[in-house]
């Protein structure tokens, strides 16, 4: 998605195209079979949902068609993990790729040995203090978690920030998109994000089975694969959208 002369632009292919996304079902196949894939266009030609699907599906508001409903769907089913992975960007990591970003992107560490390491920031730490092992079935409203952890008027600031930096960490998803309630149990106002750890997604034992490998060797997996499926990609592109990866 460009911004030209104030006006937003779509990028994607024709609906004819054989190469277009039609449903959420057909993207859920794409992200599982190339791995891992941004939301929206980058500087990566090819690289996102956004330029496999028609320009006029997006922002129509039909969960059948429409691409930006899709992500709702996609993080509630649990089959692939989205949240913002790709330079502080939203997009999608399949089940099967996931541990080896987590293990790259965490260097191994679960969060609690981060910040035992004191390679933690204490805002960072109050909002996963709602996610400790006592609590890891847990899911949070956006809202609710910033209010829980004491960020906002008066408290800690750059709450999206911190959620954004956990995200790139693995360390948190979005597991759905939810209307909050009022006091009488009606829902209200737009779906905001629920957050949970990829653990209560898929489990440690999952999340964490890179972490018999070193960090580098994961991120030579990501670097091998991208090369094969992106191999226009630069080495600078991909340290930017996936990490600083060495072997490119």
């Amino acid at each position: 998605m460009g911004n030209e002369s104030g006006t937003w632009i779509m990028y994607g292919v024709s609906r004819e195209d054989p190469e277009c996304i039609h449903t959420v079902d057909e993207a859920v196949e794409y992200i599982n079979k190339v791995g891992f894939l941004p939301l929206f266009k980058n500087e990566i030609p090819g690289f996102s949902l956004e330029e496999r699907t028609a320009p006029e599906y997006w922002w129509s508001g039909d969960p059948k068609s429409d691409p930006w409903e899709w992500r709702e769907i996609i993080a509630r089913s649990g089959k692939v993990a989205y949240g913002k992975f790709f330079d502080k960007k939203a997009g999608f990591i399949s089940k099967q790729w996931f541990p080896y970003f987590a293990n790259f992107r965490r260097d191994g560490y679960d969060f609690d040995a981060l910040w035992d390491d004191e390679k933690a920031s204490i805002r960072q730490k109050k909002i996963m203090d709602f996610y400790l092992e006592e609590n890891a079935e847990a899911e949070y409203f956006s809202s609710e978690l910033k209010k829980k952890a004491g960020f906002g008027k008066g408290g800690e600031k750059g709450f999206d920030g911190v959620i954004t930096a956990l995200q790139m960490q693995t360390y948190l998803c979005v597991r759905d998109f939810r209307q909050r309630k009022n006091k009488k149990g009606e829902a209200y106002g737009w779906p905001v994000a629920v957050y949970c750890t990829p653990e209560h997604l898929w489990g440690r034992d999952h999340v964490t089975s890179a972490y018999t490998e070193s960090a580098a060797s994961s991120g030579e997996k990501i670097a091998a694969h991208m090369r094969e499926i992106y191999p226009i990609a630069t080495r600078q592109q991909v340290h930017r959208l996936v990490g600083n990866i060495v072997a490119l």
